[in-house]
């Protein structure tokens, strides 16, 4: 450990790193759970300090906070916001299912800073500012906590998650629009079935970007209802009247985001239903986004023995084996990230079940699992629009070549001739390797002339 100081909790004396801005609590936690190498996310570290900030001013204004003391906090839950002393804190997210530890670490390392900062401007405090008594004064762990992670999910969401998808359906939109006119055929149970524009497919393609969108904007409006007020068990104990009105509407200015208590704390502490089902729009646009990079892969085949209907970007050698071999690598880090979610949310469901009492104790895993889907989308998402959706290419002749041997066109002659003779064109033809037209002849069902007016295949879509 190097050099090491003496701190103390209410359990006692604990060496801590010299140099560390935690104290006590922090380090029994990374003494007593070195478990995994997940550390708690940035995101709600920076949510906690925003708490902090709100909640000392609030405290202030309700007078029972000294106002230097609240001036000081606030400004060192700042830095904190702004991304600096990220080092400190080393939590794992396997700790207490409360993030008791983790609210500790922020709440000390709050209070190291403000007493550095009045130590260094000569601010004269009654006593020093302490991790308890001024940090997470009129707060407890059970509402700082789910607080955060609701503030960290809606960021996440729409700082990051949102913007990508979106980009990503303006690429799909421009595809759409460049691939005006171009009939192909469609497939069904990856099976030939009637024709298609190419327009049409990718439209259908942005629309699985965009309606994932609108379900995971339709989620936010619970995630915006915070358990901050709560304390303890719900009821408020140690709140002074207003407090919580006043903090929250705080968070809301400096977020930007209109945030608002729930309108019942003692939900707000025990369930987690809000996240079960953002995170489920989460899966919803996952499982979207798994669809439409297979429909990618699949298209993009080949390039000679397969579909070869589009081409992709080649972005690096596929194989250490066989050269020349590109492969759809966007599209399979897409689909493994999809996967991921998908686990996830398996996660979370079980952990939000677990609400016994008057409290969640799995919030750790719903505030990491959470993130880490919402950031895995973003980056994934952004990926694979740079790299391979802005380079789609439909090929022209491989797609035309299709169309024209596709049996499904028989389709369009069922009112003509009806359902089991067009069946029985198509199986002739198939079985024979004539065309369409060809084995209508045969079987004298229609003229050829006849055949060629029926059959337009940029009509049938």
């Amino acid at each position: 450990m190097g050099e090491t100081r003496i701190e103390h909790d209410s359990l006692g004396e604990v060496e801590v790193p010299a140099e560390a801005l935690w104290a006590a609590q922090t380090q029994r936690s990374l003494e007593n759970f070195a478990i995994g190498n997940e550390t708690m996310p940035l995101e709600v570290v920076r949510a906690l300090a925003l708490i902090k900030r709100a909640s000392a001013q609030a405290n202030a204004a309700c007078g029972v906070l000294d106002e230097d003391a609240a001036r000081l906090i606030a400004e060192a839950a700042d830095e904190i916001v702004a991304g600096d002393h990220a080092d400190a804190f080393p939590l794992k997210v396997w700790q207490t299912g409360s993030g008791t530890q983790t609210n500790m670490n922020v709440n000390e390392v709050i209070a190291t800073r403000a007493n550095q900062l009045a130590q260094a401007r000569g601010i004269a405090l009654a006593t020093p500012i302490h991790p308890n008594d001024h940090v997470n004064r009129s707060q407890s762990s059970n509402d700082a906590f789910p607080t955060a992670i609701h503030m960290a999910a809606v960021e996440a969401i729409e700082e990051r998650l949102v913007p990508a998808a979106e980009h990503l359906a303006a690429t799909l939109r421009a595809l759409e629009a460049e691939s005006e006119g171009i009939v192909k055929s469609g497939r069904t149970h990856l099976q030939d079935a009637v024709p298609i524009s190419f327009s049409q497919e990718v439209s259908g393609w942005r629309a699985l970007v965009e309606s994932g969108v609108e379900l995971v904007r339709a989620s936010e409006p619970a995630l915006l209802q915070l358990a901050l007020g709560g304390t303890a068990v719900g009821t408020g104990l140690n709140a002074p009247a207003g407090f919580a009105d006043d903090a929250i509407a705080r968070i809301a200015e400096a977020t930007g985001r209109p945030f608002t208590g729930d309108p019942n704390r003692f939900h707000a502490l025990t369930s987690k239903d809000a996240l079960v089902a953002s995170h489920g729009a989460l899966k919803a646009l996952a499982a979207n986004l798994m669809k439409l990079a297979n429909d990618v892969r699949w298209l993009a085949s080949g390039p000679r023995l397969g579909l070869g209907e589009i081409e992709i970007p080649a972005n690096e050698p596929g194989s250490s084996i066989m050269p020349g071999k590109v492969n759809p690598t966007q599209a399979e880090a897409l689909t493994m990230v999809a996967v991921q979610v998908m686990g996830n949310d398996v996660a979370i469901g079980v952990a939000a079940s677990q609400g016994n009492f008057e409290l969640n104790v799995f919030m750790p895993l719903i505030a990491r699992n959470f993130l880490h889907s919402a950031n895995l989308l973003a980056d994934a998402i952004a990926s694979f629009d740079a790299n391979c959706a802005a380079g789609i290419r439909p090929v022209r002749e491989r797609m035309a070549a299709n169309l024209e041997n596709s049996l499904m066109l028989v389709t369009c002659l069922t009112p003509e001739i009806g359902y089991e003779r067009a069946a029985e064109v198509a199986k002739r033809a198939h079985a024979t390797g004539e065309t369409l037209r060809e084995a209508c002849a045969q079987l004298g069902y229609l003229a050829p002339e006849r055949f060629d007016e029926l059959v337009r295949p940029d009509e049938m879509v």
